[in-house]
């Protein structure tokens, strides 16, 4: 996950598979407040030990006695399991969904690319992410498992040796696509939420006249296949009335000038693909499947495209709610897509920009504003 970028879809320079949680850019980084928590009056309160040992298994989010009857309408994902492909530190959409996903009562699992999990789990057991780790509950957010990923092999049978010889992949086994579902299933049996957080651009600040076929192909291998990959290989063990979704950016159909290497034509197939896996999931797996056009968040991986902090300033000046986009905000509209709240919502593209998206006219122009 690395370069690709742009207003909605976060990135990492570095490899496709490292948190892309793509909706890139939103001045504040780390994610410590979910503000929508449905006032989770209805949550639970989580019980988290300190984050995971990579051996841990087992329910880690459980409703505590004592609890009062919810009111309202909560989003409630108590007893339920999700696996969030794409998180790799806690300032992205990915982190956000999963502490969205934890505050309703889910179980989190996460894939973290494999040259970035060493980082990511000692980070964690050093307490470094504590602070964004908060839930509403004030307890922390427990991540029950973390597996290598890399969503750009399907096999091992797909991995180059200069790759399985790498030494940023030393010490790890077991981390394609294929063989990270098993070892889900071998793990837990089963999960009810997949989560796709990944994009990948290497010429992402190449224009698409200039850029190689190579780099397109890579875009979208990396950032759009790897969501068709991992919902082909997670679909068996998804329980039905599961849910999944993606991250995308309104560069699949619009033109943004600076996001190239293949990326907007990469979220456009991940769109389309979104339609079509809805079809397919639905009929087969009774799994819904949809994805968040999330506007610009300044994260680390967003920064590899080179001007985020302009497309944060546009958005912020044009869009129809003149605020700065939370990370927040992503997670909680996860949190409702994969919830029993949106039942019959499958197949779409639900826009999470302040109404940029609707916009036909930049209102700071400068042929407007004379």
């Amino acid at each position: 996950m690395s370069a690709s970028a742009a207003a909605g879809v976060k990135m990492v320079a570095a490899h496709p598979c490292i948190s892309a949680s793509q909706g890139m850019l939103a001045s504040r980084a780390a994610v410590s407040r979910i503000e929508t928590t449905a006032r989770f009056a209805s949550c639970p309160k989580i019980c988290c030990s300190r984050p995971l040992s990579s051996k841990r298994a087992g329910f880690v989010v459980r409703a505590m006695s004592g609890e009062s009857t919810p009111q309202g309408l909560p989003i409630d994902l108590r007893g339920k399991r999700a696996f969030i492909a794409g998180v790799a530190d806690d300032n992205g959409y990915g982190w956000a969904i999963a502490k969205a996903l934890a505050a309703a009562g889910a179980e989190i699992l996460v894939g973290t690319w494999v040259p970035a999990l060493n980082i990511f789990e000692t980070s964690l057991r050093r307490g470094k992410f504590d602070e964004s780790c908060k839930l509403p509950d004030g307890s922390l957010m427990d991540i029950v498992k973390v597996y290598p990923l890399d969503a750009v092999y399907d096999c091992p049978e797909d991995v180059p040796e200069d790759v399985k010889s790498n030494k940023r992949y030393a010490g790890s086994s077991n981390w394609t696509v294929k063989e990270v579902a098993e070892t889900v299933k071998n793990d837990f049996g089963s999960i009810d939420i997949l989560v796709h957080s990944l994009a990948n651009g290497p010429e992402v600040t190449k224009p698409l006249l200039e850029t190689s076929r190579r780099g397109y192909l890579a875009a979208i291998s990396a950032s759009s296949y790897s969501y068709v990959s991992l919902l082909q290989h997670f679909l068996p063990i998804m329980n039905p009335g599961g849910a999944s979704i993606s991250l995308t950016y309104i560069a699949s159909e619009r033109a943004i000038p600076g996001y190239g290497g293949g990326m907007s034509s990469a979220k456009a197939a991940l769109e389309s693909d979104t339609r079509v896996l809805a079809f397919e999931a639905g009929r087969k797996g009774k799994i819904r499947v949809n994805t968040i056009s999330a506007g610009p968040l300044g994260s680390r991986a967003a920064k590899a495209i080179g001007f985020i902090e302009k497309m944060i300033e546009y958005s912020y000046v044009n869009a129809p709610l003149q605020k700065e986009l939370l990370a927040d905000e992503v997670g909680n509209t996860a949190a409702f897509l994969v919830s029993p709240l949106a039942s019959a919502i499958t197949g779409s593209t639900v826009y999470v920009d302040n109404g940029l998206n609707t916009m036909g006219l930049a209102v700071d122009s400068p042929t407007i504003t004379s």
